[in-house]
């Protein structure tokens, strides 16, 4: 039997070469497909669609799923509860995102300091609070905000003062932007300190040579080379945080002054699950999805316009 050419023997194993790196990615894009793109595909066939009741919608045939084109997106975006929950979330977003992030930046710095005691059990400690489940951290403080059951405001009373009120009013957003804070901070210090590390120490050097404290090096070397670390901090903190459901969901149960519509998702959640209406809050979700892409694109145009100089 007469053996291949060189030129096919050569050709089969840069052709198997070739299709390996699909291999790989099969796996990954199987599972995005899956659980990424057709959960979205099927939210935006169902916002598109609604159900017609025909009678007093009983039997097995009064209730029909027909085509309702944009109606569904016109209703979410003129509903109030929508827009309210929008501003409120902002509000929250606004209080939230600065105290975490100064945070975050506030103990990387701290732990970036040369000859720190304990550092790594103080990153550790920093860091454990991510590792608890929104929906435990909110159960734990919320009972922390109870003053029937809370410590902190038993202690209070016996020194006879009074705490503030948590669950209700303006108390609210800093009743859950603490318990973002106390989740979220250790996650971006991470995130921060791993970029200081990052630094080559010859730029230390030069500036305490050059008569620069501790603090000036902070301010004028450390913090200008970890800005792409807080450009990244800050927006996935702005997505988490117009998506922000466990921290509410999770308190309402405490307080009455929290509505089943407080955030948009609460929103979502109420439709689909409490009145039924699942095309409706198909076309909410698509509407916030569509919110967070705008917002993040902008957000990220604007800063790589300011990096390369207003060009």
């Amino acid at each position: 039997m007469a053996s291949p050419p060189p030129a096919a023997a050569a050709r089969a194993p840069r052709r198997r070469g070739s299709l390996a790196p699909y291999g790989f990615l099969g796996p990954a894009a199987l599972l995005f497909t899956l659980f990424f793109a057709l959960p979205i595909g099927f939210a935006v066939y169902l916002s598109l669609r609604a159900v017609k009741v025909k009678g007093l919608g009983l039997g097995s045939h009064a209730r029909t799923e027909v085509w309702a084109g944009l109606s569904n997106y016109t209703s979410a975006l003129a509903d109030p509860e929508l827009l309210s929950g929008s501003g409120r979330v902002l509000l929250y977003g606004a209080l939230l995102v600065p105290t975490m992030l100064g945070a975050a930046l506030f103990f990387a710095l701290l732990l970036d300091v040369p000859r720190v005691r304990f550092g790594a059990f103080s990153r550790l400690v920093i860091f454990l609070p991510y590792a608890v489940p929104g929906i435990v951290a909110s159960t734990l403080w919320g009972f922390l905000y109870l003053p029937q059951v809370s410590p902190g405001y038993y202690l209070l009373t016996q020194a006879g003062m009074s705490g503030p009120d948590l669950l209700h009013g303006s108390g609210l957003y800093l009743a859950m932007a603490n318990i973002a804070v106390w989740g979220g901070t250790g996650f971006n210090m991470i995130v921060i300190y791993t970029s200081l590390r990052a630094i080559p120490v010859e730029l230390y050097e030069a500036a305490r040579l050059d008569g620069c404290s501790e603090l000036k090096i902070a301010l004028r070397v450390k913090i200008p080379l970890v800005a792409p670390s807080l450009v990244l901090t800050f927006f996935f903190s702005m997505i988490a945080t117009l998506q922000v459901f466990a921290e509410p969901m999770t308190l309402k149960p405490l307080t009455n002054s929290m509505s089943s519509t407080w955030s948009p998702l609460m929103k979502v959640y109420r439709d689909a699950f409490v009145q039924g209406n699942v095309y409706s809050a198909a076309a909410t979700s698509v509407v916030i999805a569509a919110a967070t892409l705008l917002l993040s694109f902008g957000f990220l145009k604007l800063v790589n316009k300011r990096a390369n100089g207003g060009s």
